[in-house]
């Protein structure tokens, strides 16, 4: 309700002896001024601007006449005070204004500026009014006076001879005679025949105040009981009184009283407060609430608060403040929700931990509004540090204000149909609006078809989408500043409003309204200041649609009106449509298309509003539909808090004969001092059928119900919708201290007839956390906003500064919040046996996106409350809350989830009521839900004995493998070795080499890079160092593991990786047997050089080959149509070709590739901007491709820092440059041109060519199969790229060391088969078999010549395995390419493992192409 806001200032009093601090402050009625008391001094403030107008001080003679003063008491009209002294006296000081035009304070304007032109109040508003205090009369009651209450007329004084004097203002003592208390009846409740008398002598009343809603007086007498005094008939005598009390309160310090809500605060020297209120039957005092301090929020100073001193409610009746004598401040809602507390948290402790000493108050008063509070604060321990440190500035007494921000529905409570958060403060508003204009969705009937162009020009998602985002989008406010020009004159602002979209607001100050579109972040204020400043706005206001709706007082016309005003015109009365009224209105609300007015003569009108095109100016028409009575039912207007239409009824719509009825039975709810009554149409007189369908006749209102006590607010929509009945058709109520409740319709399942025995609607009380402001109905969530502190202290070090306002305070700021409630309505209902209910509600949200962590709460809600009570429970719960979760989907992962986050002691109370881990791991398996089994595996393995979760872990280790979920099969790794070494306690901290960011390549292959851009010896000794250790190892699968590296464990984790490999190979899925070396680090060569006879063997060329074209979508090559007129019979062609790499003439062609969607002219300007080696067209998927097109298509600057060829080879150089030296490409080549045929034949070429990840993903396999010596592999892999390089270097391969025979055997016949194949099926193929014919002879004449040979060493073409084989070619043609420094060719590559660490794609997507080219290479 209300919020703490910044710092609070600091009023300085003018200097004195520390004897003269002011110790007492009062506000007038209107809190326009104060009266601030000192001991001998009597000075008035003004409220706006806070500054000091006048001060009377007493003479020292007349001062020890009186004694000092102890109380001010105002006259209603604010033209005199009455200040009591110690020695019994009342002074009467008349204020009187200074004759003229003169004022205080007046503010200065340039001249010629618009605030100067003759506004009408211009001077009473802007200046504070210079005035003059007078003694007037003394008036001696012979006995110290204990409390002052200006009762009407007269003033009310209680004097400690236990006497009560009602003394007329003017000073007589009007004729009475003073009543003795001891003469006053009282008793238990009105209905007694008659009242004990206070039976003990020195009886007085110690405070009281007067309640005009009950007609009375709460008192609280010096022995510490407390009651209340009211008379019997209209006249005040002692036989007339009656007084009641409770008889269970001893300890009463002080009493406040909230005449709106008809509730008496009694402070209690335990430190609580305690709420009563008057039963209206027997006239008894019930205890309401209570406000303490538990010792669960206060674990250090619940008990030690010391008595209540003050109890103050706020002048809207909303929130109460308390005080104590040891100081401190909490403020509170009605029923007794606590808001703020500032003995915890950052008010009571300083930054470092020490604690503070808390604010002690002598007094406060709010301000206008109850924008500011006014406290005088206690100097008693103070007083010593004054004369220790005499220069000390910041001990000067003074006021201290504190700020507030207050909700809107404090003031307008028909802003309770809306699900914004709105805000206001003195000067500003706080919405809880995400941007300014992200409409929020318009769930009306209506809203649902807007077609998409009226988005507004800021918003993102369009109407439907807005809703949820918006609302809870941030923690942040949007603060819209109000119009200084309106506030100038209108200070302070009384009521806001915003409309349903959440895109314009109102705001009413003194007199008129302004109101402000967030679209334009325009304000819109009366052109003529006359007009605004002729209405007082007294009921409130509301949006419809685009008007604004107010009920006013013309105060020329002495007349109450509506107004409806229309946002768009310009705000002059000539647009506005007004209609009379007969009484003053207190409330008005809208609901669809009608407005609801209550009055202050307790009836109750309803208005229909409807929208009129007349001529070019929209209006809209107002009608009367139905004026209902209320007096039988209200004893006093000012008690209705809040007065609704709804469309919620005992009826659900289902019993009615004609259901749109039910839409339409509009309930009147009405909050009288918080009991919510509702009124419903009387449907049981006959229904007439009129004649006329436009003329709808309104059915009487049947009497009252009562619907729920002690209600703050009430929130129902207007929307409906069949999905969510449940939630739409409820009627949302806060209750303060007792949370919340909801009065929830119950529907019968699939339309049955309902049990005439079941009632159709259950009031179900729930608690939440936060204080609720707006109810987002379909979302299920409570929005509301919390108080957070900032300390500053730590700013200020100096010893002068230890009194500093920021050094005492924390900033204080409001923060938004919301909160589920839905767990607790399905809990309640599932409490009461209504699980059909809940589940219907529940199926009805389950697509809301936090749905799961609903029933995962509910859960561990239940769970700890049973498992940890003390005393059996006699019907427990939770075996029906997890019957409850089985019919979701969700179930295995809230019962995990709630596991995970519970303590182990309860797990067994747990899987008592879910079912066996066991059995919901292998549901899990079932469902592919592995990550689910995952969790479970935590709760087996502490739970169960290690064989156990060894065997469910395998399970799922084997299915993760299969799935691909390498992320998993990581964990599963670490945690296997984790049971296997003993250590199933805690998971062991994962090495360094085996996990690196799991982004979906292959990064074994990326690791190794270095060896393969430039040789091992040009590299700086640090980047050297830093990529070791980040590699591979090399040698066989012990060396994977930090520790225990023959342990039993690994050599079982490593048959199953090996068993999956042989299975991956064995149905040719050579991708999914790259990723999975890749991510989980497999020794790949080392196991195919052993499984090269058997699982790595090709059994069939064919099928390997379309596997591979599927499995990497690369395209069966196609015979292009020009293939006639090729250019390849070109000279000039052959001459580049051969100029360039002296290879195949064919091979340039055939290896030129263009990345997959980057079209050449990109290519080449990308080529020539500066971004260094990481750029992403560095390309490494074909051995020479970059530097041959660029010759191509544009120059190739000759800059060394924009590409280096080390990045830009790529493995397969050791085969493409086995016959040729690196040529360095020249500027020359650009001036190439081509015909139409040839770059014909290109782009076919270019067509034929997979993607460009497919391609650097064979080229790998390819390496790792070539250093396995794997060679049918590389021959197939070979075949799919066409490239006769590779078939080249195998020949080589084959004639230069000693191949398997058998391995040649099955190369040939594969090759033949493939030949027979292309033929038959695949025609595209047979170019490239022609081209490598040559070969395939060679390699017959091999295979009929080979000798077995004794042993086989497996092919590392290199210095070393770490190294995998820079080529001696290579590293001759990077160091000859002049420009590129040699440090830089190390650097690409390791900014690109960064990069690439980050981007953890997973493998089905493609990488980024940028960062890998570099990586690779």
């Amino acid at each position: 309700m209300y919020f703490l806001s910044g710092w609070p200032k600091r009023l300085l009093c003018p200097l004195g002896s520390p004897a003269e601090a002011p110790f007492h402050v009062q506000s007038d009625p209107q809190r326009t001024f104060f009266a601030v008391l000192a001991s001998a001094r009597l000075s008035i403030w003004y409220s706006r601007p806070s500054v000091l107008i006048v001060t009377y001080k007493e003479s020292a003679k007349s001062s020890s006449q009186f004694g000092s003063y102890k109380q001010a008491e105002w006259k209603p009209d604010s033209t005199m005070i009455a200040v009591s002294t110690a020695n019994g006296y009342i002074l009467f000081f008349h204020i009187t204004s200074t004759r003229g035009d003169k004022y205080l304070y007046e503010p200065v304007y340039p001249k010629g500026s618009p605030q100067m032109k003759g506004t009408p109040h211009f001077k009473e508003e802007q200046c504070a009014p210079a005035l003059t205090l007078e003694m007037k009369k003394i008036l001696d009651l012979q006995a110290p006076i204990m409390s002052l209450q200006s009762v009407l007329d007269d003033l009310l004084v209680a004097t400690s001879d236990g006497l009560l004097h009602l003394i007329h203002w003017e000073g007589m003592t009007n004729g009475r005679k003073a009543i003795n208390l001891c003469t006053v009846p009282f008793s238990v409740d009105l209905q007694s025949s008659r009242g004990s008398f206070l039976g003990f002598a020195d009886v007085h009343i110690r405070d009281m105040e007067y309640c005009a809603t009950l007609d009375g007086f709460a008192v609280v007498f010096n022995d510490g009981k407390v009651g209340f005094i009211t008379p019997v008939s209209s006249r005040f005598t002692a036989e007339q009184l009656h007084g009641v009390w409770p008889q269970d309160v001893v300890d009463g310090t002080c009493v406040a009283v909230n005449n709106k809500y008809r509730l008496m605060a009694f402070g209690c020297a335990s430190g609580s407060v305690q709420v009563y209120t008057i039963d209206n039957t027997t006239g008894a005092m019930l205890l309401s609430h209570k406000l303490e301090l538990t010792a669960k929020q206060y674990p250090d100073i619940w008990n030690k608060t010391g008595a209540v001193k003050l109890v103050r409610w706020s002048p809207d009746n909303s929130v109460v403040i308390v005080t104590w004598e040891c100081g401190g401040l909490s403020l509170w809602s009605v029923f007794g929700a606590q808001l703020i507390c500032t003995l915890g948290g950052d008010f009571a402790y300083r930054s470092d931990g020490t604690k503070k000493d808390p604010l002690k108050i002598n007094s406060m008063s709010w301000g206008a509004e109850g924008y500011h509070l006014w406290v005088i604060s206690g100097f008693g321990s103070q007083n010593t540090e004054i004369e220790s440190e005499p220069k000390s500035i910041v001990k000067q007494p003074g006021i201290l204000l504190f700020q507030f921000i207050k909700s809107v529905l404090t003031v307008n409570p028909c802003m309770s149909n809306q699900e914004q958060v709105l805000l206001q403060g003195e000067d500003r508003l706080y919405l809880n609006c995400g941007e300014a204009s992200q409409t929020q969705n318009p769930r009306s009937s209506s809203g649902l078809s807007k077609p998409s162009h009226e988005k507004s020009s800021f918003t993102d998602g369009g109407f439907e989408s807005q809703g949820l985002s918006t609302l809870l989008g941030h923690r942040h406010w949007h603060v819209v500043q109000i119009s200084s020009t309106y506030l100038e004159s209108n200070w302070p602002i009384r009521f806001s409003a915003i409309d349903k979209l959440g895109q314009n607001i109102a705001v009413v100050g003194k007199f008129g309204f302004a109101h402000y579109s967030l679209l334009t972040k325009k304000w819109k204020l009366f052109g003529n200041i006359t007009q605004e400043q002729n209405m007082i706005v007294t009921g409130g206001l509301a949006w419809w649609n685009d008007f604004i709706v107010l009920a006013c007082y013309n105060i020329s016309d002495r007349q109450e009106e509506l107004r409806v005003y229309l946002r768009t015109s310009n705000l002059d009365n000539a647009f506005a449509h007004v209609t009379k009224a007969q009484a003053e209105t207190l409330l008005l609300s809208v609901f669809r298309d009608m407005v609801i007015v209550f009055r202050a003569d307790c009836s109750i009108c309803l208005y229909s509003i409807e929208r009129k095109a007349d001529g070019p100016n929209t209006t809209a028409g107002i009608q009367v539909l139905q004026e209902v009575s209320m007096s039988r039912y209200i004893p006093h207007p000012f008690l209705v808090v809040s007065v609704t239409l709804t469309s919620v009824s005992t009826e659900n719509g289902i019993t009615l004969k004609m259901p749109q009825q039910a839409r339409d039975a509009e309930s009147i709810m009405l909050n009288l001092a918080g009991q919510l009554i509702m009124l419903q149409r009387d449907r049981s007189g006959p229904q007439i059928r009129e004649k006329d369908p436009n003329q709808r006749k309104l059915l009487p209102f049947c009497p009252p119900v009562v619907l729920a006590q002690s209600v703050e607010n009430v929130w129902t929509t207007c929307r409906a919708s069949k999905q969510k009945r449940h939630l739409l058709e409820a009627l949302w109520l806060s209750c303060g201290g007792a949370g919340m409740k909801v009065w929830l319709p119950l529907f019968p399942r699939d339309h049955r007839k309902p049990h005439s025995f079941l009632s159709q609607r259950i009031m179900l009380p729930f608690h939440i956390n936060i204080y609720p402001l707006a109810v987002l109905f379909e979302d299920a969530l409570v929005l509301g906003a919390v108080n957070d502190t900032l300390l500053y202290d730590c700013l200020y070090t100096r010893n002068s500064a230890r009194e500093q306002l920021e050094v005492l305070f924390p900033f204080c700021v409001v923060e938004r919040t919301s909160q589920i409630y839905l767990h607790h309505i399905l809990r309640q209902l599932l409490v009461r046996n209504l699980g059909e209910q809940a589940l219907l509600l529940a199926q009805s949200c389950s697509a809301l996106p936090y749905f799961p962590h609903v029933l995962e709460l509910m859960l561990h809600e239940v769970l700890e409350e049973e498992a940890t009570s003390r005393e059996p429970i006699p019907d427990p719960l939770l075996p029906t809350v997890a019957k409850f979760i089985t019919e979701f989907p969700l179930f295995l992962q809230t019962v995990v989830h709630c596991a995970r986050k519970t303590e182990y002691a309860l797990w067994n109370y747990l899987f008592a009521a879910v079912g066996n881990p066991k059995d919901l791991f292998e549901e899990c398996l079932m469902a592919q839900d592995l990550d689910t089994a995952a969790s479970y595996l935590i709760i087996l393995q502490n739970m169960e004995v290690p064989a156990v979760s060894r065997q469910h872990a395998t399970l799922l280790f084997n299915t993760a493998l299969e799935q691909g979920k390498w992320d998993l099969c990581r964990h599963m790794i670490r945690f296997l070795k984790a049971i296997g070494s003993g250590e199933s306690e805690t998971p062991p901290s994962t090495p360094t080499a085996q996990e690196p960011s799991s982004s979906g390549g292959f990064e074994f292959f990326r690791n190794r890079s270095i060896s393969l851009s430039q040789s091992a010896e040009n590299v700086p000794a640090s980047k050297f160092s830093l990529q070791k250790t980040l590699s591979m190892p090399s040698g066989p699968s012990g060396k994977r593991w930090s520790k225990d590296s023959d342990c039993a464990e690994n050599m079982y984790i490593d048959m199953m990786l090996w068993r999956h490999a042989r299975h991956l190979l064995e149905e040719v899925r050579l991708k999914d047997l790259g990723c999975f070396a890749a991510q989980l680090g497999f020794e790949l060569i080392s196991w195919l050089c052993k499984e090269r006879a058997r699982a790595a063997r090709v059994d069939n060329f064919v099928i390997a080959l379309k596997r591979l074209h599927k499995d990497f979508l690369w395209p069966l090559p196609i015979i292009p149509a020009s293939s006639i007129s090729s250019p390849f019979k070109n000279g000039k062609f052959r001459t580049v070709g051969e100029q360039l790499l002296k290879s195949q003439p064919a091979d340039p062609f055939l290896n030129l590739e263009i990345d997959a969607g980057i079209s050449n002219v990109q290519r080449s300007q990308s080529w020539l901007s500066n971004i260094g080696p990481t750029h992403h067209e560095v390309d490494t998927a074909s051995s020479h491709g970059p530097q041959m097109q660029d010759a191509f298509l544009s120059p190739l600057s000759n800059r060394g820092d924009e590409c280096s060829i080390g990045s830009a080879t790529d493995l397969t150089e050791s085969s493409s440059m086995v016959d040729g030296d690196w040529t360095v490409v020249d500027e020359n080549f650009s001036t190439l041109s081509l015909t139409q045929s040839e770059l014909e034949h290109i782009s076919m070429e270019l067509a034929s060519k997979g993607p460009h990840k497919s391609q650097v993903q064979l080229r790998y396999l390819l390496h790792i199969f070539m250093e396995a010596g794997c060679l049918d592999w590389c021959i197939v892999i070979g075949l799919i790229l066409r490239e006769s390089s590779i078939i080249n270097q195998i020949l080589v391969i084959i004639q230069t060391t000693e191949v398997d025979g058998e391995m040649l055997q099955n190369i040939k016949t594969g090759l033949h088969a493939v030949d027979r194949w292309a033929s038959a099926d695949c025609p595209g193929y047979k170019p490239f078999l022609n081209i490598i014919k040559p070969q395939l002879q060679k390699l017959s004449e091999i295979t009929e010549e080979q000798v077995q040979p004794d042993a086989f060493q497996p092919v590392t073409v290199g210095k070393t395995p770490e190294q995998a084989s820079p080529r001696a070619e290579e590293s001759r043609g990077s160091s000859g390419h002049g420009s590129i420094p040699q440090g830089e060719v190390g650097g690409s590559s390791m900014v690109s493992r960064k990069e690439e660490d980050t981007t953890r794609a997973e493998e089905e997507e493609p990488f980024q192409d940028g960062t890998y080219d570099c990586s690779v290479s």
